[in-house]
C-alpha cells in the first residue's frame, strides 16, 4: 500500500513517502498527507527538525505517468487544479518553519527532484541521480523545479538540464552546492537524521528565523534584507534562547536549548 509513513526519533520527525511498487511516485494522497504532516510537526514544540525520504532504495520517480496520461481529457482549468495541488505541497515544504532535510537514495526524477530541492538541506547517496525528465515525455517542468535550479545554476546549465533531461549524478549537484552531504549508498536516511538531530538540539526560534532569512535573501534587495535581519535580530535578542545562549557562553557550558523548546521570549 502507498501512503506517508510517519515516525519520530527524539526531536526529529521522519516522513517517508511510501509507494515502493512505483518507485515512490507521487500519489494524490500525498498532496494532502505531506502538508498535513508538516503542519503537525511545525505545531509540535517537541520537534526540532524534519527528515523527508522515500521508502526503500529510491527517493521519488515524480508524477505517475498513468495519471498524467489522462490529463488531456480535462479542461485547462482542471489540469491547473491538479498541478496546483502539487504546488501547494511544494509551498508547504518551503513554508514549514522547521528545517526540512531530504534524504535521497537511488533517484529523484521530475517532481521528485523538485521536492528534494524544495527541502532546506539535502543528503544524497553517492550513487544517487537527479533528472529533469519532463522533456523525455513531452512535458515542461513544474513543482518549482526551474525556480530551485536558478538558485544555484547559471541559465545555460539550467537550460541543458531541462532540455536534455539527462541523469545528473549526485556528485555534480554536490559540486554545485545543491547537495549538502554525499554518503555511501543506503546511508542517506541515517545521515539526514543525524544532521536533523544536530539542528534540533539548537535554538528552535533562531532556526525558524534563519530559515526565513535564507528563503528571503534570493529575491530581496539589500535594503529589504537588512530590514528583515534587523527585525529578526531584535526579536532574537528578546528571546529566552538568546538569554540562555549568552549565559552559557560566559559560564563556559553547553547551552540547554531543548528545555526552552516551545516557549516564547518576552
Amino acid at each position: 500500500m502507498s501512503g506517508l509513513l510517519i515516525r519520530t526519533e527524539g526531536a526529529v520527525r521522519i516522513l517517508v513517502n511510501s509507494n515502493p511498487s512505483a518507485r515512490n511516485a507521487i500519489t494524490p494522497a500525498l498532496y494532502d498527507a505531506l502538508p498535513a504532516a508538516l503542519n503537525e510537526a511545525a505545531a509540535d514544540p517537541a520537534i526540532g527538525a524534519i527528515v523527508f525520504a522515500g521508502d526503500g532504495d529510491f527517493f521519488c520517480a515524480g508524477g505517475d505517468l498513468r495519471q498524467l496520461a489522462t490529463r488531456r481529457e480535462l479542461p485547462v482549468a482542471g489540469r491547473l487544479e491538479k498541478i496546483g495541488r502539487l504546488h501547494d505541497l511544494i509551498r508547504a515544504l518551503r513554508a514549514c518553519p522547521k528545517p526540512v532535510i531530504a534524504a535521497v537514495e537511488g533517484g529523484a526524477a521530475g517532481a521528485g527532484m523538485s521536492m528534494a530541492l524544495a527541502c532546506d538541506m539535502l543528503v544524497a547517496a553517492e550513487n544517487a541521480f537527479f533528472t529533469m525528465a519532463y522533456v523525455k515525455v513531452g512535458l515542461s517542468p513544474d513543482g518549482g523545479a526551474t525556480a530551485f535550479l536558478a538558485e544555484f545554476l547559471p541559465r545555460q546549465q539550467m537550460m541543458e538540464l531541462c532540455l536534455l533531461g539527462e541523469r545528473i549524478p549526485a556528485q555534480r549537484l554536490h559540486a554545485l552546492g545543491a547537495v549538502n552531504r554525499l554518503v555511501a549508498p543506503g546511508a542517506a536516511l541515517a545521515e539526514a537524521v543525524q544532521l536533523a538531530e544536530r539542528i534540533a538540539g539548537g535554538p528552535a526560534n533562531a532556526a525558524a528565523r534563519i530559515k526565513r532569512l535564507c528563503d528571503n535573501a534570493g529575491h530581496a534587495s539589500l535594503d529589504q534584507q537588512l530590514d528583515l535581519e534587523a527585525q529578526l535580530m531584535a526579536e532574537s535578542q528578546g528571546d529566552d534562547e538568546a538569554q540562555e545562549g549568552i549565559k552559557a557562553f560566559f559560564e563556559k557550558r553547553r547551552p540547554d536549548f531543548a528545555s526552552l523548546r516551545g516557549r516564547t521570549g518576552d
